[in-house]
């Protein structure tokens, strides 16, 4: 197979399926894992895919928004890795909020379940997992987004004008370069921004690829923002970080 040709199904592979794996790229088209990060690294060049942490993804806008069930199979060991030190932030008799996501859904998977804290969320999901064995959990209600499986509207919204919580685990799309936190649909940023007012702790989870990305609305800033846990170094952007204060814990993965 002529290398073109190569390039031309691996971003067709990736595109159809939401993501590919390197070592699935090199299985489907039998050639060295070496190759298809050098393919990777062309075609991510050429604004035709997106790297990750072991593969690819889709180039997504900033309008762009992937369905949950791509979003729940890329990066899964980080974002297991950030789950892991994420619930060392839960004190015992504390009121957490869970944003809707994948990588807080890590965390609600690693989340103690011996009803030592009150869960609430907006997302269904979520509330099937931390509702195990003795944990309380409240959602928000509201109306299901059926592409991200999160609760919003004027409901969730009312919802979250009349409670407090002591911890958020909040999570993004993309953090920019001027330190804003942006999602790609208007009623999820408006109930991450009530999510981060009514927080006295903001703790972002998100991997590494998340950052110098930009999305469609802006919901935060990292001035509001408390600790960030990732899963890779950012050096290059830590003086962002730094300038609003924020902590950044990298858990390995």
């Amino acid at each position: 197979m002529l290398p073109a040709e190569r390039k031309r199904q691996i971003v067709e592979m990736v595109t159809e399926e939401g993501g590919r794996s390197v070592d699935e790229l090199s299985s489907s088209l039998d050639v060295s894992k070496a190759t298809i990060r050098r393919d990777l690294r062309d075609l991510e060049d050429r604004g035709l895919v997106e790297r990750s942490h072991g593969g690819a993804v889709p180039v997504m806008s900033v309008g762009g928004e992937q369905t949950y069930d791509q979003r729940e199979v890329q990066n899964l060991d980080a974002k297991r890795a950030i789950a892991a030190r994420a619930v060392d932030e839960i004190v015992e008799g504390s009121v957490v909020f869970f944003d809707s996501g994948t990588t807080t859904m890590e965390v609600a998977r690693a989340a103690p379940k011996d009803g030592s804290f009150l869960a609430v969320t907006n997302s269904p999901r979520l509330a099937v997992e931390l509702g195990k064995e003795e944990n309380e959990v409240k959602l928000t209600g509201g109306t299901l987004r059926r592409r991200t499986r999160a609760l919003v509207g004027p409901t969730a919204e009312s919802f979250m004008g009349r409670m407090n919580f002591d911890l958020l685990f909040l999570g993004t799309n993309a953090i920019h370069e001027d330190g804003s936190l942006t999602t790609p649909n208007e009623d999820e940023a408006r109930m991450k921004e009530l999510m981060v007012q009514r927080s006295k702790r903001v703790v972002l989870v998100a991997d590494a690829s998340k950052v110098t990305r930009q999305s469609f609305v802006q919901f935060t800033h990292l001035d509001d923002v408390d600790l960030f846990i990732t899963n890779r170094p950012v050096p290059d952007h830590r003086e962002r970080f730094d300038a609003a204060d924020v902590r950044v814990v990298v858990a390995d993965d």
